[in-house]
């Protein structure tokens, strides 16, 4: 298969350019929040049991609504539903900026969430029908480097504005590039052919929204021992949910979710990588936010910026990455992908110190990232590819709805790791040193609740940590590193997989 001319290559940019915008507001609007949560947190008075729903709200709608918005797009029209979604998040956002409260802002988030679902829905699907099959892998390299490019400049420029004007200002930057994407779609991308189905399987959404919802809040809970009725009940709930989601959609005559899509080994595996990648992904965020902060005691605007070195570099990658598919297959570049993102959980594995150099923090950083942009346009080709004429939204909306559903985990399940190691290495701390377990616990309490009082500033507090004779600094430094070797793994074993199940080009195919 011949890869795109430098000629067409050069038309195909206003397209693949509007899609790509609209595509990385998705995750640059949820992101952009998490990274300055400490700000708004105390500007609203959010309760701490709240920041976690408050900051994964929009996630956890997309997932489970972005199933839903695929269908909707082949019945109704793929870029009238992306511009509905991209007016949408300009309306929500707007309302976001003046919120009085924190209950206020939770219903913006919620609603920011069924506008981003429709943007994510559809925007891969309508990258397959606006580019020639041939052409596809290079468009898609191309559209993953833009990606990369705004992610590693928005969160940098979003701490920025927060620091220099308040932290309501953040809520123009989603409304600013869905302006752009707008117009640049409006002008250079057209409504494929429209698809005329049965109805929506109200049912099958609504099951598998509620499976993702316990699924979730019961990881989340778990935090608190797996015996309390509030942790292992929404998991019950959840694979009941489960359970009966598959049923239904194996008897449905228009299932949300085409099951036979899964009896193709590679489909499969290419959608369990985009919930793994999008799972690395979002716990990587999210621990390196509570290591940048607490530990190494990094301001927003200085993680923010962690993911900006080697942005352009990531970026060659991935169009190189595009390439090689068009060349070769999706599954070499898979694994690399896989591989890439392992070397960067196993880099913060071993280096994690209270005291390690920033350098090393980027470096991990930079190969997370560009193992998931890498994996994702092997997961997006492989997927495209298996869309048949007229329901481009429906498949395509696989890859968002298990990476979404990821992305909803991976903060859940990094916490949960994170504070068992923690707990088990300050009581092993306590061991050693002598002290009994209900002084080492209530020092540990003490400092989480200056921290609670002061999130995102200095760290853990020097004179707390003389008063109760324990290192909690490299106490939770060492449940981050096994925490991080743990999730390691994963790709590690998903990339032997691939390897195993996914085609090779035969001998002789151009």
């Amino acid at each position: 298969m011949s890869t795109a001319s430098p000629r067409s290559t050069v038309s195909m940019l206003p397209v693949i350019s509007g899609l790509a915008l609209a595509f990385s507001i998705t995750g640059i609007d949820p992101l952009i929040l998490s990274l300055n949560m400490p700000q708004i947190s105390r500007a609203l008075d959010v309760p701490p049991d709240v920041v976690g729903l408050l900051g994964g709200a929009a996630t956890l709608v997309m997932a489970a609504a972005v199933l839903a918005v695929g269908n909707l797009g082949d019945a109704f029209g793929l870029k009238r539903m992306l511009t509905l979604g991209l007016v949408g998040d300009i309306a929500v956002n707007l309302l976001s900026a003046i919120s009085p409260g924190y209950v206020f802002l939770l219903v913006t988030r919620l609603l920011d969430g069924l506008a981003l679902a429709m943007v994510l829905g559809v925007a891969m699907a309508l990258l397959k029908s606006s580019v020639p099959p041939e052409k596809r892998p290079t468009a898609i390299g191309i559209f993953m480097a833009i990606d990369m490019v705004l992610f590693g400049v928005v969160p940098a420029a979003g701490g920025w504005v927060v620091e220099v004007v308040g932290w309501r200002w953040l809520f123009l930057v989603a409304p600013l590039m869905s302006l752009v994407a707008l117009w640049l779609t409006a002008r250079y991308v057209t409504e494929p052919p429209v698809l005329q189905r049965r109805g929506i399987d109200v049912v099958g959404v609504s099951l598998v929204g509620l499976t993702l919802l316990a699924l979730v809040h019961g990881v989340a809970e778990a935090e608190n021992g797996i015996s309390q009725v509030q942790a292992w009940l929404p998991l019950v709930i959840s694979a009941v949910t489960g359970v009966l989601f598959v049923l239904h959609e194996r008897r449905t005559v228009d299932p949300v979710l085409d099951l036979s899509l899964f009896r193709s080994g590679p489909f499969a595996v290419a959608a369990v990588a985009s919930l793994m990648l999008n799972f690395l992904i979002a716990g990587f965020s999210f621990a390196l936010g509570q290591f940048g902060s607490v530990i190494l005691s990094l301001s927003p605007r200085t993680i923010g910026l962690l993911f900006l070195p080697g942005t352009l570099a990531i970026a060659a990658g991935v169009i190189l990455a595009g390439r090689l598919i068009g060349k070769y297959t999706p599954r070499p570049v898979l694994v690399t992908g896989l591989l890439l993102m392992a070397a960067g959980g196993l880099l913060m594995a071993a280096t994690a110190d209270p005291a390690m150099a920033l350098w090393i923090v980027v470096l991990a950083t930079w190969l997370t990232n560009l193992g998931s942009l890498v994996t994702s346009s092997a997961v997006a080709e492989t997927i495209l590819a298996s869309a048949p004429p007229g329901k481009s939204g429906a498949v395509a909306s696989v890859q968002p709805a298990f990476g979404m559903t990821g992305y909803a985990l991976g903060p859940a399940v990094y916490l949960l790791l994170l504070n068992l190691f923690f707990q088990r290495q300050w009581l092993n701390d306590a061991e050693d040193r002598g002290i009994s377990v209900t002084e080492a616990d209530q020092a540990v309490d003490e400092t989480r609740s200056a921290l609670a009082h002061s999130p995102g500033s200095a760290g853990y507090d020097p004179n707390l940590l003389r008063q109760s004779g324990l290192d909690l600094g490299l106490d939770f430094t060492n449940g981050l590193r096994l925490t991080m070797l743990v999730v390691s793994i994963l790709p590690l074993v998903l990339a032997v997989v691939a390897h195993r199940v996914m085609r090779r080009r035969p001998h002789g195919t151009p």
